[in-house]
């Protein structure tokens, strides 16, 4: 922990992150216990100089409010990066400093609960990402770029989603790619009912009042009258 603070002190645009916990397959490989404690070390940091935290969770958004709920709140904001947990935790998160990312790995949840979660979340607390290379979007009738995995990343294709085709979804060996920010954007959009402008300018605007922070690089626009 010495050694990450004192990055901090020398990199002052730098922010916590990404830290969590993953009880996925991956994540399993890392005893829980362990992951528990290197995380509520870097949220207790985060705190105490004033930074945003991104957060990555991966069936363990149960455990994540508690630790939160304890170690909480965080005024200068923890962002949960391709959020996919329960609306009814929504509420709670958003009390501690929590903004909501959302990201691909949305289209595949059913539509009913996606919508269910999205409506729980204040809009001043909606960001939008691609999550690339990964959360490719699964959805029909979208154009997607994407990247075969075994090329360079200049070589990217173009994949034209048809809902009467074999080819509806990439294929597991295509990664995302940054451009399909778009897809993502109206997916959410229309699941919320409202103009995809909208959405937008109000990602936009969370995405810049959380890396607002002190030594950061990011520069809130002035209000005009």
């Amino acid at each position: 922990m010495d050694s990450l603070r004192q990055f901090f002190s020398e990199t002052p645009e730098a922010a916590v992150g990404e830290t969590g916990l993953d009880k996925g397959s991956h994540g399993k490989t890392i005893d829980f216990g362990e992951q528990v404690e290197v995380f509520e070390r870097q949220l207790e940091l985060a705190k105490e100089l004033e930074k945003p935290v991104s957060v990555h969770c991966v069936r363990a958004f149960g455990d994540l409010l508690e630790i939160l709920k304890r170690t909480g709140p965080f005024p200068a904001g923890v962002l949960l990066h391709s959020y996919l947990g329960s609306a009814e935790m929504v509420p709670g998160l958003a009390n501690l400093g929590c903004y909501f990312s959302l990201s691909g790995f949305l289209t595949g949840l059913k539509s009913t609960k996606a919508k269910k979660m999205l409506k729980a979340i204040p809009l001043d607390r909606i960001l939008l990402e691609t999550d690339a290379p990964d959360a490719v979007p699964r959805l029909d009738n979208v154009s997607l770029v994407t990247v075969p995995v075994d090329t360079s990343d200049a070589d990217i294709e173009m994949f034209q989603g048809d809902s009467t085709s074999q080819a509806a979804t990439p294929s597991k060996e295509s990664l995302n790619h940054p451009a399909n920010i778009h897809i993502v954007l109206k997916y959410v959009a229309s699941l919320l009912e409202m103009p995809e402008a909208e959405l937008a300018e109000a990602s936009y605007r969370n995405a810049t009042k959380l890396f607002s922070y002190p030594g950061s690089k990011v520069h809130p626009k002035a209000e005009t009258a």
